[in-house]
């Protein structure tokens, strides 16, 4: 179980909604992940909600968590903007904040950000901030009143993987107390367990999922591979040695002379 600003979920998977084949794939999807909460654009709901759309009580229906998110945005008053008008139609405190700083990887303007999140955080808002694995970001994040963090580990849709596996590691150990989410950049449900096994709290994707041949098997796999890189971080597996080391004792083996 993990918390998120006070509120408990089982699973530690977060689901992106955007780019699934089908309105029924995306459901299919959502609950063989197992997941509790699913992001959504308000983009998406204004785009495809002109008759409050079937997309929204598409969401409703599966009885999950909405974290509405400021997708696209690349500045601090449009994410400001766009969070508030999403608050309003989600009817949330809860938001995952993006400012976009470069538009070829998608590379959080940290700056903006951290401007944005104090400036949610003093209305009320719970946030949830995409940023990079940035030590000192990340402070200052959590002085501007965040309590869950949010580091990608590779650029968006990249689905490269843990690309500085060794800065995800200082993060956790950086932030013991706090929320952590990988954010961005899984492709492949083996990269969930592996930051799981680094002790992260939860991960959230959506591209990997959406665009698998399967998304409903690869939704089904990452919840299993994050289920799993959860038990494997608790039961502490063994530090990676530069020698070999015998698995049997060797005392008392016959010798040859």
């Amino acid at each position: 179980m993990v918390s998120f600003y006070g509120e408990e979920v089982q699973s530690r998977i977060l689901l992106g909604t955007a780019q699934y084949p089908s309105p029924q794939c995306l459901a299919d999807a959502v609950k063989a992940s197992g997941t509790e909460i699913v992001t959504v654009s308000l983009r998406r709901e204004m785009a495809s909600g002109a008759g409050r759309g079937g997309f929204w009580d598409l969401i409703r229906e599966l009885n999950v968590k909405v974290l509405p998110n400021t997708a696209g945005c690349h500045t601090v008053k449009e994410a400001v903007t766009t969070a508030k008008m999403a608050r309003e139609v989600f009817g949330t405190d809860w938001v995952k904040l993006e400012v976009i700083g470069h538009h070829d990887s998608l590379q959080p303007d940290v700056f903006g950000l951290v401007e944005a999140a104090k400036i949610l955080c003093e209305d009320g808002f719970k946030v949830f901030p995409y940023t990079t694995a940035d030590l000192m970001v990340g402070e200052k994040l959590l002085d501007a009143g965040c309590e869950v963090l949010m580091p990608w580990c590779a650029p968006i849709g990249s689905a490269r993987g843990p690309v500085d596996p060794e800065a995800l590691k200082a993060y956790r150990a950086h932030f013991p107390d706090v929320p952590l989410v990988v954010d961005a950049g899984l492709g492949r449900p083996s990269h969930a367990m592996e930051v799981m096994e680094y002790g992260f709290d939860a991960v959230l994707l959506n591209t990997a999922v959406a665009k698998a041949g399967d998304p409903v098997a690869m939704a089904k796999a990452f919840g299993e591979a994050v289920s799993a890189g959860r038990t494997a971080y608790k039961a502490q597996p063994l530090a990676p040695r530069d020698m070999a080391v015998p698995s049997t004792p060797v005392i008392g083996m016959a010798v040859f002379e």
